[in-house]
């Protein structure tokens, strides 16, 4: 499992390729990236941590790109359903997906301090969930993994 977003790494070189790749997929499945989606979808990648919808509006706002709700939750809800996007059911929050186009059962270290949020690759048929399911006859089709906790620079500040 890995958490890149707690690690040290190029920022500016994850949002680049996490954005072609977004855009990659946009256009292979014939999907309109259009500015307002575009940037809200940068926005969440260089949070690294989860944003209410009224917070994505207030940077979109800021930017001139639209100061009514229903902008930002359109934006939120291409982004979810394109796979660009996850929403964190837990804080009704969402960040950006930072493996866009791949088939991915993500996981969430939810920083309980500073929101900061990392998506773990996990494999919900390969766990305990996964054995208890298939005793029960189940098949998993979707889960939603999520932590809470304190992220690495929190742990230092005794938060």
């Amino acid at each position: 499992m890995s958490a890149i977003e707690f690690r040290d790494h190029d920022h500016a070189a994850c949002m680049r390729s996490t954005m072609q790749a977004a855009e990659a997929q946009c256009a292979a499945r014939g999907l309109r990236l259009t500015p307002v989606r575009r940037r809200a979808l940068e926005i969440l990648l260089s949070e690294h941590r989860a944003l209410g919808a009224y917070d994505l509006l207030a940077h979109l706002s800021a930017e001139g790109l639209g100061a009514q709700p229903p902008v930002a939750y359109r934006a939120l809800d291409f982004l979810v359903k394109a796979g660009l996007a996850h929403k964190i059911e837990a804080l009704n929050a969402y960040v950006g997906c930072v493996h866009p186009g791949e088939d991915h059962a993500p996981a969430f270290l939810i920083c309980r301090s500073c929101r900061s949020v990392a998506e773990a690759e996990t494999s919900p048929t390969k766990s305990r969930l996964g054995d208890a399911a298939r005793a029960a006859g189940f098949r998993i089709e979707r889960s939603v993994v999520e932590a809470e906790g304190l992220c690495p620079a929190c742990q230092g500040t005794g938060a």
